[in-house]
């Protein structure tokens, strides 16, 4: 797979740890962005119906909550095995730009 999406990895992140419905995803992809991704509900269930097809989230089951339709979601073991190159990945490209950080020598004024 090549290199995600931001929203795409944060919302694999979301389903990383449990099971969650659509606006549990919304608020965990909130949460780990602090605040600077806000996934509306169409955005979401297409980003959703598309990683369903690429295998790397499954549905759940769903269910009637105050006659409202809740789909719950889960992280497919494909999607796991992604999430883990994907944060692989970025912490390398983060490694190395800490490191040349910290060669850096102040500028002179």
């Amino acid at each position: 797979m090549s290199e995600m999406r931001e929203a795409t990895f944060l919302i694999l992140t979301a389903l990383a740890d449990e099971v969650r419905h659509g606006y549990g995803i919304v608020q965990e992809v909130s949460a780990l962005s602090e605040g600077r991704v806000a996934l509306l509900p169409g955005t979401l269930y297409a980003a959703l119906d598309r990683l369903a097809a690429q295998g790397l989230v499954e549905r759940d089951r769903e269910e009637v909550v105050e006659g409202r339709l809740r789909r719950y979601y889960r992280l497919a073991e494909h999607g796991r095995t992604a999430l883990a190159a994907e944060s692989a990945r970025l912490r390398q490209l983060s490694t190395a730009a800490d490191a040349r950080l910290r060669t850096l020598r102040p500028r002179s004024v």
